[in-house]
């Protein structure tokens, strides 16, 4: 399988049948920025999805793990596994590393409450 990317938006080409038809399992790749941070996502069945090891290396760097897994429980926010192809496509966009043999995602919508339940919180002194 290739992964094309065009500018900022990717798809993956083996997603499509003959007729250009998207195929359930469709997804596809981009960057938008969160909180000035340029985060890499799928699209999957119309819902942008993140890296989970990005979000937490990235986003929120300064806070402890311990404490978003808290706040992630309390806001009951669930993660999902990404299958093989999807760990394939964000190795290729560099949201998780190369090395990486597993990940989970967290929709957009959980994302924007965990920041907003997050603002608070800051870089322990």
């Amino acid at each position: 399988m290739f992964l094309t990317c065009e500018g900022t938006f990717g798809i993956v080409p083996a997603a499509a049948d003959y007729n250009n038809e998207p195929r359930p399992g469709d997804f596809h790749a981009g960057y938008q920025e969160i909180e000035g941070i340029n985060l890499g996502y799928l699209q999957i069945d119309g819902t942008q999805m993140f890296a989970l090891a990005q979000v937490l290396s990235d986003l929120f760097k300064d806070i402890p793990r311990t404490t978003i897994s808290k706040k992630m429980e309390t806001l009951k926010i669930k993660s999902r596994r990404c299958d093989p192809r999807e760990l394939r496509t964000l190795k290729a966009i560099r949201s998780v590393p190369t090395r990486a043999v597993q990940c989970s995602l967290i929709s957009k919508a959980d994302l924007e409450a965990l920041c907003t339940s997050c603002k608070s919180l800051g870089p322990r002194r």
